[in-house]
């Protein structure tokens, strides 16, 4: 069983940085891929980034990539998002997610925190 939860999140402005943070609670946290998703009102809950149980295969949603990078930190049980020169269509609540699939469907992940709210203003 894993635990997470999110924090980080924010009102900033168009060109903004802000850095996601997803702490976990579980002693086989590091076996499990991790990905953040995003879900803005009305729409579908979207692929953002994933990181392997590793830490050395991410993979990226082309609307961020080149903006976002997703790390981890194993010994501390956390994953980031670090996110750059933020734009309004980036406005969601943003989810991580732990699983043993890494992918980019929101099916292969398993445990899900509550999400952290981003609104970037134009």
């Amino acid at each position: 069983q894993v635990q997470l939860v999110e924090s980080g999140g924010g009102l900033v402005q168009a060109g903004d940085s802000l850095r996601l943070s997803c702490a976990a609670s579980g002693r086989t946290f590091s076996d499990y891929a991790v990905g953040w998703f995003r879900q803005a009102p009305g729409r579908e809950r979207e692929f953002v980034s994933t990181i392997r149980a590793s830490g050395f295969i991410t993979s990226y949603a082309d609307s961020v990539k080149g903006r976002f990078t997703i790390s981890r930190d194993n010994a501390k049980n956390m994953v980031y998002l670090q996110m750059n020169s933020l734009k309004p269509e980036d406005t969601a609540v943003y989810y991580c997610a732990a699983g043993a699939v890494p992918g980019r469907s929101r099916y292969g992940y398993n445990y899900w925190g509550q999400g952290t709210q981003v609104t970037v203003s134009s």
